[in-house]
């Protein structure tokens, strides 16, 4: 029988508290006696023993620890922000694929259009849902969620990645198969590190694609059917971790 999971981010800790202990008591009805497991996100985890209760406080004493290597590689996603609740979803499967990043973009044809007050109030949801996702799926390490930025203020200030690709409806593209060769074929190995750039609906404007070449981001076709944002965010992601993991 799996053991529940609750986020605590220090990792020192000897009780829960606010939403992690209304959980832990009220909506998964654990009490004094029972075991969990706390992780910090940062590749700690504990096994504990509940020993006291209350309305909003849960206290524990830890049993064992462990520690999860980080990954050898990094995974980026820099998604475009579809409309409505598709971005829920991108981010919970990114967190349950290991990546180890993600950047929320606006570009000139996203037509979610967010002020200061609803920017931070997604991001805090956003993180929020992080955490779900690495509790129900293990994961010990949480991928960090940036703020919200313009695909210009992106591609003007583009971290470097030893696989830099953008998902591209437009001619000129080349397959992911074609990217891991040529690095291989010019380093020797394989790469540790990618960023992928999804896009809106619409895909990005022919001026954006252009600043993302620029910035040394190569183009890549995701097949030959059209995907949805979110598709195409959970395939590009689903096949870079798993080139980068060497399965």
């Amino acid at each position: 029988m799996a053991i529940d999971r609750f986020y605590q981010p220090a990792s020192d800790a000897t009780e829960l508290t606010g939403t992690e202990a209304h959980h832990c008591l009220h909506v998964l009805r654990h009490g004094p006696g029972e075991r969990m497991v706390l992780f910090d996100g940062r590749g700690n985890e504990a096994m504990a023993e509940i020993t006291g209760a209350s309305k909003d406080r849960v206290t524990f004493k830890v049993l064992s620890r462990q520690h999860t290597p980080k990954p050898g590689y990094s995974l980026t996603l820099v998604q475009a922000m579809p409309k409505g609740r598709p971005m829920e979803l991108i981010i919970q499967k990114a967190t349950e694929m290991g990546v180890s990043r993600i950047v929320p973009l606006v570009s000139e044809r996203v037509v979610v259009h967010l002020d200061d007050e609803r920017v931070e109030s997604r991001l805090e949801k956003w993180r929020a849902m992080v955490i779900e996702a690495a509790k129900q799926c293990g994961q010990n390490w949480l991928p960090d969620i940036e703020p919200v930025c313009s695909a210009k203020e992106f591609f003007n200030a583009a971290p470097g990645a030893e696989i830099a690709a953008i998902g591209s409806l437009q001619g000129g593209t080349v397959s992911f198969r074609k990217l891991f060769a040529e690095f291989e074929a010019g380093q020797g190995r394989r790469p540790k590190s990618a960023v992928m750039v999804v896009g809106p609906e619409g895909d990005f404007t022919p001026a954006e694609l252009n600043s993302a070449r620029r910035a040394g981001y190569r183009p890549v076709t995701l097949g030959p059917i059209v995907l949805r944002s979110d598709t195409a965010a959970i395939f590009s992601l689903s096949v870079l971790a798993y080139e980068l993991q060497n399965l």
